[in-house]
């Protein structure tokens, strides 16, 4: 058995000591990989149903996978650099999920404006595609669900996306029902405000480990030299 990977359980800290898991494993680093990938696949497979239905919930589930695909890359990049460096990939990551909240907010507007209705069986089979590729996900990163922040943002996102994906299914089944395309539209200003939240709370976690580890460096012996 490699004990490198296991000696060091994440949700308990480094061997007993009050040390967040910063993703220094490489179990961790090939579930993130996994994770890229199954996030590619879902953005292309509900994009193409977001073209084709005119749907918010679908624009606002397949960006995403997209913004899940990119921000996980960045995780991964940053795994092992410095706490100040992962806390401002945590804050950037925190920051594309504002413009992407704010996006979805504006085409839901704007469909509701001008779009029809469209198509409910094919929102909810591709909402419950994205909830079954999201389970996946979400499986294979829960042992690792605390840590720094910028672990702990790539869990809370495939969590939410869990749910994402559960609304967009229900929106299509509410479109099929009605007719109407207000449960759609609904379903993506929706999903924008949850995106919204998880920018705030990705923002407090990687303020407070900055202001912790400058409190921290600032005490070190010199430090003042």
């Amino acid at each position: 058995m490699d004990t490198s990977e296991t000696s060091c359980r994440p949700a308990a800290g480094c061997c007993g000591h009050d040390v967040k898991f910063d993703g220094s494993t490489p179990a961790y680093r090939r579930v993130l990989v996994a994770v890229i990938v199954i996030n590619l696949v879902g953005f292309v497979a509900v994009l193409a149903g977001s073209l084709a239905q005119g749907s918010a919930a679908l624009a606002a589930n397949a960006l995403d996978f997209l913004a899940d695909s990119v921000t996980y890359a960045v995780s991964l990049w940053v795994i092992g650099r410095s706490v100040r460096l992962r806390a401002g990939a945590a804050l950037a990551k925190s920051a594309s999920l504002v413009v992407l909240g704010l996006s979805v907010l504006g085409f839901a507007v704007w469909r509701a404006m001008t779009g029809a209705a469209p198509e409910g069986f094919v929102i909810t089979g591709l909402g419950l595609f994205g909830f079954a590729a999201n389970l996946v996900a979400a499986t294979l990163l829960l042992r690792f669900r605390d840590g720094d922040a910028n672990v702990r943002s790539v869990w809370l996102c495939t969590r939410n996306d869990l749910a994402h994906s559960l609304g967009v299914a229900a929106a299509g089944g509410l479109v099929w029902l009605t007719g109407s395309r207000w449960p759609d539209l609904a379903a993506g200003a929706l999903l924008a405000f949850i995106f919204l939240q998880s920018a705030w709370s990705i923002t407090r976690q990687a303020l407070v480990e900055t202001r912790v580890n400058a409190r921290s460096s600032a005490a070190l012996p010199g430090a003042g030299a």
